[in-house]
């Protein structure tokens, strides 16, 4: 995997007016962790356009670890694929044909049609996105996508962070992890601490994003090492992770402490019940708050998300990372990738 660590890099671009559509899609539910028996990579012989419809070259597909959840049968917050159908997530690209009056050949649009080279549709599954100077068109993927508003949310809505509130967040390497961090910074926290699986993101999480302390979990013990790098305890924790991480939080904690839950990654792929989580009685000893919560609630929010995330880009207060998988045929592998903690920043297939 290639990983993109510049703002300014364009990425590749698929112009062809092809209209075989290579998608995944699923064909079995995964016990455990997802294998390449679950999926099938299949080449679809697109209609002609009806009246209003456009097709687009995708550009850029994300891969994200909620996806995983809808690889399973039974409720949750968004529907699960449907087996025999195309898998879906955000996708940018550029049109290539239409019967649209609101697209015109060569816009650039944003989706959900992910998980394929080519996508097709009405207009309205389509959404302007006009280049941003001086990104890529990804950017509609990470900062200004559901990678920023998610850290956004988290921290600004569920977390309420303030100014001098020391904050934690895990998988911080990665594409929510990193806008975490540094939103954190903005908004005047006073500290900002992150873990991370490798030494070279540790390295990156200090250098480039202005992470105070790190700390690899793969040393174990994440609550000596938490404890270690927040010796006045914390305020807020952005979990992505789950598990030791959640436990760890809950043991440093200030009085009055605040968690947003955003993910469980380490568990995604468990079997059985979730394990138990201790220390719990902290959050009653110590009045904290921990909330659950999924974007779908939050997306009308995503004005003054804009309204923020926008300058910052600007004026170069928000970097970011991105890991690029070139080739439709390699979009699982990016998957899987992600889900192991490959990337740096957000995961990202160029078709």
């Amino acid at each position: 995997m290639t990983s993109s660590t510049s703002n300014n890099d364009t990425g590749t671009s698929n112009t062809g007016t092809s209209n075989t559509s290579t998608q995944w899609h699923l064909v079995s539910r995964p016990s455990g962790e997802p294998t390449g028996e679950n999926v099938v990579r299949v080449a679809v012989d697109l209609p002609e356009l009806g009246e209003g419809e456009v097709r687009v070259a995708n550009e850029f597909l994300s891969v994200d670890p909620y996806m995983r959840g809808r690889m399973n049968a039974g409720r949750s917050y968004v529907p699960p694929f449907e087996l025999g159908e195309p898998m879906t997530g955000a996708a940018v690209g550029r049109v290539t044909a239409s019967r649209s009056e609101r697209f015109a050949v060569g816009d650039t649009v944003q989706h959900q049609l992910g998980w394929r080279d080519v996508a097709q549709g009405p207009e309205r599954e389509f959404r302007a996105a006009p280049p941003v100077p001086g990104h890529p068109l990804s950017v509609y993927l990470g900062a200004l996508g559901l990678t920023g508003i998610t850290a956004w949310v988290g921290l600004t809505q569920i977390a309420k962070v303030r100014e001098g509130d020391v904050v934690f967040v895990s998988g911080a390497a990665g594409g929510v992890g990193t806008m975490v961090g540094q939103i954190a910074r903005l908004k005047g926290a006073s500290r900002v601490i992150g873990s991370a699986g490798t030494a070279a993101k540790l390295e990156l999480l200090q250098g480039k994003y202005g992470f105070d302390a790190v700390f690899n979990y793969r040393d174990g013990d994440v609550a000596g090492q938490l404890k270690n790098a927040a010796p006045g305890g914390i305020d807020v924790y952005f979990d992505n992770v789950g598990g030791d991480h959640l436990e760890a939080a809950l043991r440093v904690f200030n009085d009055g402490g605040r968690a947003a839950l955003c993910g469980s990654v380490g568990g995604y792929n468990s079997v059985g019940d979730d394990p138990g989580v201790r220390h719990l009685t902290n959050i009653i000893t110590r009045g904290l708050t921990l909330q659950g919560f999924t974007m779908p609630s939050y997306y009308h929010l995503a004005p003054a998300f804009a309204a923020e995330m926008q300058p910052w880009l600007a004026a170069g207060e928000i970097v970011y990372d991105e890991t690029v998988v070139h080739g439709i045929d390699r979009a699982f592998e990016a998957f899987l990738g992600m889900m192991h903690g490959e990337n740096v920043g957000k995961m990202i297939v160029a078709p």
